[in-house]
């Protein structure tokens, strides 16, 4: 079916399409949740990813959902005879090898169903195929930006950076003259080590994923908005003149998977989320800012000696804590290792992770460092441990160290028994983590700030409305 548009429509419907990797598809739906339930805005929503996708951040905002959006389940591209190689990018370079032609399918479908031409194309980055959809139909082409900041300066400019690397690094001496810090020119932030996988070998440009965000800096000024997922008030300056030198339509909307501020708890009956992990129950029972709580996101995976290193180091500290651990990862926990902690303890397959971080037992956030676990920190003034593995996970992680001062990264990269302990120990209990806790309970209150009514992501939000709203 061929999909069109009509501007004599008085109701919108906007095809919203999403990357159904890591933490992705839920911060896309958190603005579609915004878009819908805005009252200017006459609109229907269809929201597509895979059903797996789906079936996820749907059943987590299911009591929240407004009426007017819809999921529909798009093909992942992964063939039923296909073997997996191991490579970490290869289940999401099948579904962007397959995505054009699934959600062109999808997309027939949600016009047929709803009887309404599509009005708006909103899409995650990732789907650049969009751009083509958009302009086959003559429609606004919104692209929504995950990540921090940083790693779109990288992206947008990574050309410059492949130069600037190969010929000469510019280099300044930490503060103990041990090393030498590498750093990319305009956003001292940004270090050469911290850098993505990807962007200084070329050759590794030919992935699907890696060449689409190697070509942001041609894709990007072709899109009617770029949205931010991220608060204005918290860019550096250099940052933030950089980026908008050249992306001038960028809009800065905060942090997506969050609403600020948050809504009421409820009082009965209690969450699915909390009957099945029993987290908040737990929580209620321990001292304040006593529990550390583990979480590495949905890619993310511990190596085993790693693994065992956590619990040691769970054990010997006497520290409650609640640990997010997905598959069948519990298995290969040390032996009697769960016996041994008893009630002090809970390990869990999902834990409502922003219930967590907001409640007053919660002390630490022992975290990947993906975007959406570092904002949900920021924003429940909540300290980290940081142990990066991928992606944008290093400079996330060297943002909260060192820029924000809100954190500290495990040494030498990697987990260890001694270094958990010493870092549980710093943040819990001694003064370095006190003012840690100040650093980040002052940005929860700038983010607070910038989330309200005089704040810059009002004002884009309303922008935004306007190119939904074809006004």
């Amino acid at each position: 079916m061929t999909i069109s548009h009509s501007e004599s429509q008085r109701k919108r419907h906007c095809a919203v399409l999403a990357f159904p990797f890591g933490g992705h598809a839920r911060p896309l739906l958190g603005l579609v949740c915004r878009l819908a339930q805005a009252s200017m805005l006459d609109a229907r929503f269809s929201f597509f990813s895979t059903a797996r996708s789906n079936q996820l951040i749907f059943s987590q905002v299911e009591n929240n959902l407004p009426d007017n959006i819809t999921a529909y389940d798009v093909e992942d591209g992964t063939p039923s005879d296909h073997a997996f190689t191991g490579n970490p990018h290869e289940p999401a370079n099948l579904f962007l090898g397959a995505a054009p032609e699934n959600m062109r399918k999808a997309m027939g479908v949600a016009v047929a169903e709803t009887g309404m031409g599509i009005s708006c194309l909103i899409s995650d980055v990732f789907l650049s195929f969009s751009g083509e959809l958009a302009e086959e139909m003559r429609i606004p082409w919104i692209l929504v930006w995950i990540s921090m900041p940083y790693p779109l300066y990288v992206y947008t400019n990574i050309r410059l950076i492949q130069q600037i690397c190969s010929n000469s690094l510019t280099a300044i001496p930490d503060v103990n003259n041990e090393r030498v810090h590498r750093v990319i020119p305009d956003v001292p932030e940004v270090l050469v080590e911290d850098l993505p996988e990807g962007v200084l070998a070329p050759g590794d440009l030919e992935s699907d994923l890696v060449g689409i965000l190697g070509n942001l800096g041609a894709l990007l000024p072709r899109a009617s908005a770029i949205v931010m997922n991220f608060y204005h008030e918290l860019d550096p300056t250099a940052l933030t003149n950089s980026l908008r030198s050249t992306l001038p339509n960028l809009l800065y909307l905060g942090f997506l998977t969050l609403s600020l501020p948050p809504p009421p708890k409820p009082r009965s009956p209690p969450s699915e989320a909390d009957i099945n992990s029993h987290c908040i129950s737990w929580l209620e029972r321990q001292k304040p800012r006593s529990v550390a709580y583990i979480g590495f996101g949905t890619l993310a995976i511990l190596p085993e000696n790693e693994l065992h290193a956590l619990a040691e180091a769970l054990e010997e500290s006497n520290v409650p804590y609640i640990w997010s651990l997905q598959g069948n990862s519990k298995e290969k926990l040390p032996s009697g290792f769960l016996e041994r902690i008893g009630a002090r303890g809970i390990v869990v397959s999902w834990a409502p992770q922003i219930e967590v971080l907001a409640h007053s037992s919660t002390g630490v956030f022992v975290t990947h460092c993906g975007s959406n676990s570092v904002y949900e920190s920021v924003a429940n003034g909540m300290p980290m441990i940081c142990r990066p593995f991928f992606g944008d996970h290093r400079m996330n992680g060297r943002i909260v160290e060192e820029v924000w001062e809100i954190g500290v990264r495990v040494e030498g990269g990697a987990i260890t028994k001694k270094g958990v302990l010493k870092s549980l120990q710093l943040i819990l209990a001694d003064q370095a983590g006190k003012e840690m806790r100040e650093k980040v309970c002052a940005l929860k209150e700038l983010v607070q700030v910038a989330a309200g009514p005089n704040g810059r992501a009002a004002e884009d939000f309303r922008t935004l409305l306007k190119i939904v709203s074809g006004s």
